[in-house]
């Protein structure tokens, strides 16, 4: 599991992960769930809602959960007007407060690399109907494209660097002996973004909110010069940031 200084970095910038953040493809995420609506889906790790409003609009019946009380409020709020209001329960990946048998499908949209696996994999599989599914997906910005490349190395966000927050290496997802072979299958999207939208989503990274303020300020200054030099973005008001959507899943098979 990684830092829980880092994991509940988030709540102080709730309002800015729910605006900047991208979201996801909803053909990422039907596949993730891998049953058609209205599936009871379980959101772990739910944060400000990204995933759960995806899985709403697309017929699913959701329950989020969410451990920091800041991302918890912001969901609730972003869910109005969302045709029903939407409150996260307060639980971690380790301890879900909900009854056994409960979903269709768990599902957590860049959150699995903060659980405690060997806790977690028992009460995923518990809140499981019989045949359901476990999904993991994440939105890593495209380095194959140069700049971004150049983003990565400014933010220091590269391979080497992200260990269990990079699935990429991963050629399967191990679960446990409660679940089947792990699926695994990639989308791509992409997101607009201005010169001073990218410095905000950005911002919002658990690297930058744990950072020193002389490390942020540098990190800005970067991302900045970027926008304003490199080739394939100086003189732009926007561009498109791609994104490779990289999804696991596997069936349990006991509780």
């Amino acid at each position: 599991m990684a830092d829980q200084t880092q994991a509940l970095s988030f709540g102080a910038a709730a309002a800015e992960y729910d605006r900047f953040r991208p979201s996801y493809p909803v053909e990422a995420v039907r596949w993730a769930v891998g049953k058609p609506p209205p599936a009871e889906v379980v959101d772990l790790g739910a944060g400000t809602g990204k995933l759960t409003r995806v899985l709403l609009a697309a017929g699913y019946k959701v329950t989020p959960v969410e451990p920091d009380e800041g991302m918890r409020a912001q969901l609730t709020a972003s869910s109005e007007g969302e045709g029903e209001r939407v409150a996260a329960v307060a639980g971690f990946a380790e301890s879900v407060p909900l009854p056994d048998a409960s979903a269709d499908a768990v599902v957590a949209g860049q959150a699995y690399h903060w659980f405690d696996r060997e806790r977690a994999h028992p009460e995923i599989a518990r809140l499981l109907h019989p045949g359901g599914r476990f999904g993991a997906i994440w939105n890593h910005r495209d380095d194959r494209e140069p700049w971004i490349a150049e983003l990565s190395r400014i933010t220091h966000d590269t391979p080497d660097n992200r260990g269990n927050f990079d699935p990429e290496p991963t050629v399967e997802l191990e679960l446990s002996d409660m679940f089947g072979p792990t699926e695994r299958k990639e989308f791509t999207h992409h997101e607009t973004r201005t010169p001073e939208s990218l410095v905000a989503m950005i911002s919002t990274r658990s690297y930058f909110l744990t950072s020193t303020p002389e490390r942020q300020a540098e990190i800005v200054a970067g991302v900045r010069e970027l926008t304003a030099t490199h080739p394939d973005l100086a003189g732009r008001e926007s561009f498109e940031v791609p994104y490779r959507v990289i999804v696991f899943r596997a069936q349990v098979l006991r509780s």
